[in-house]
């Protein structure tokens, strides 16, 4: 996920032209400079590459990578703890 902080953006594009699979665009909104902020696309290829957040010059995004669900396994003792056998 990408989080946009929109007033912060002054619309400078950088991160909509450095990001190499073409995941942003521009908002419909804009933001209280009169600015149109970057937006992630409906569909995108966001692999969290993160050069959007390092390019961006005042610091108005940050890429929260998406965790992807673990699978629980039960741990089964074999064994007894505690020296009884």
């Amino acid at each position: 996920m990408i989080v946009v902080t929109e007033d912060w953006c002054k619309g400078c594009n950088i991160c909509i032209d450095r990001c190499p699979v073409n995941a942003l665009e521009e908002s419909d909104k804009l933001n209280k400079r009169g600015i149109r902020p970057p937006q992630l696309k409906k569909n995108n290829d966001c692999n969290y590459c993160r050069l959007c957040e390092l390019v961006c010059p005042d610091f108005a995004i940050t890429v929260v990578p998406e965790e992807k669900k673990k699978d629980v396994k039960k741990f089964v003792l074999r064994s007894p703890v505690g020296g009884i056998k």
